[in-house]
């Protein structure tokens, strides 16, 4: 299993990025999939997810509304949408797949920075 994440920056509060997971090594289309991050000093924290379907995506509160989860099966990648960052949206980002077995599996994760 694979997972290489893509498109972290660094951004101005109010801006946007897309991050980007392209996973192998696994059937994509039938895995569940989740974002996470985790800032300095804090532990990693479930972001969004998404189902097999891609109907009723998981946010956590602090992203509702700004963040939008969505995958593309035919290019096994799952994408989070991030508009409207803050300052605490900083962490490195990582995807990971569902289930009781493919969750051991971490990408390197993609750092994101909101600073002014």
């Amino acid at each position: 299993v694979q997972l290489v994440e893509s498109g972290g920056g660094l951004v101005q509060p109010g801006g946007s990025l897309r991050l980007s997971c392209e996973a192998s090594g696994f059937t994509f289309s039938r895995s569940g999939m989740s974002w996470y991050r985790q800032a300095p000093g804090k532990e990693r924290e479930l972001v969004a997810d998404i189902s097999i379907g891609g109907a009723s995506p998981y946010y956590a509160d602090f992203v509702q509304g700004r963040f939008t989860i969505s995958r593309d099966n035919a290019k096994n990648t799952v994408y989070l949408q991030m508009n409207n960052l803050k300052l605490e949206d900083t962490a490195v980002y990582y995807c990971r797949p569902n289930g009781a077995i493919l969750r051991k599996y971490w990408g390197q994760g993609t750092q994101v920075t909101v600073s002014s």
